[in-house]
């Protein structure tokens, strides 16, 4: 993967192309900022894209046909969010599970998700060095994310408490770690925790350019209107969620109602909800 920077897209996706030794059409490439003239000279901005091989695209073509391609057609882009935040964090399929939930169907808990809490707590008998621990994965981290191509901070690693890691990454760059819909951001968190968990035996807590903080901000509002069905009628479930957005209002609300049954249940298509009930109930 490389990141080009370029007065135009059309420079930026043959610099590319150039650097790949590919041609146009077997890139992938996401545009990170499209190119602006600005006013009157003032706040002119170049075009920037992330671009990789697509190797399902690669096949072997005459010298002609190659040029032919390169000036007649364009390659596969999506058009990253100014903020990198997902449009809405609420999946479209609410109304279907709210459907197949009054038709009575069977939807059962997810106890295999890989952050909960539940499954995956550190021995209390176990004496940690937590300084040696934070300075070995700081050092690990820095140098799995030395070459990379975004430019990026000094990842800073720190204990949150004595179960969790904080890790964060912050920089110029380090937004586009986070990916469109933040599914770049749940790759690198999946990764991280099973090495940190699987090693130390802590839990992960990853932060990228304050995604983390916004995400729960955005659950914590959410959430309101979910709370007052509960203190109303003593129980209440949560429309579907997606990636972590399921675990930060899974640890609110159990946080707020540890005296209830806060579960993640999965739908049929394995899409992920929060029932809260009282245990006698669930």
């Amino acid at each position: 993967m490389i990141k080009i920077e370029a007065v135009t897209l059309e420079d930026a996706y043959k610099d590319a192309a150039a650097t790949l030794k590919c041609s146009v059409t077997e890139m992938v490439v996401e545009v990170v900022q499209a190119p602006s003239s600005g006013f009157l000279g003032l706040f002119k901005k170049p075009a920037i894209i992330v671009a990789t091989i697509d190797k399902s695209k690669v096949a072997k073509e005459s010298d002609s046909q190659e040029k032919e391609t390169v000036a007649t057609q364009e390659p596969t882009q999506t058009f990253l969010n100014d903020t990198i935040m997902p449009a809405s964090f609420v999946s479209d399929q609410d109304e279907d599970l709210q459907e197949d939930l009054a038709n009575g169907l069977d939807y059962t808990a997810d106890y295999d998700d890989a952050y909960d809490e539940e499954n995956y707590v550190a021995s209390d008998t176990l004496a940690q060095d937590f300084d040696a621990i934070v300075r070995e994965v700081k050092r690990e981290l820095n140098a799995l994310f030395k070459e990379i191509c975004f430019e990026i901070d000094e990842i800073e690693v720190s204990l949150y408490d004595e179960q969790t890691l904080l890790v964060e990454f912050k920089g110029e760059d380090a937004a586009l770690l986070i990916g469109k819909e933040g599914y770049r951001y749940k790759a690198l968190s999946y990764m991280l925790f099973n090495w940190i968990n699987a090693k130390y035996n802590l839990q992960l807590r990853l932060e990228i350019a304050e995604f983390l903080k916004n995400q729960e901000e955005s659950v914590g509002r959410y959430l309101e209107s979910v709370c007052e069905n509960i203190d109303r009628d003593g129980r209440a479930q949560t429309k579907v969620l997606d990636g972590v957005l399921v675990q930060i209002a899974l640890r609110e609300l159990r946080e707020r109602y540890p005296e209830k049954y806060v579960v993640i249940r999965s739908t049929r298509d394995g899409l992920k909800y929060i029932l809260v009930n009282d245990y006698h109930n669930h």
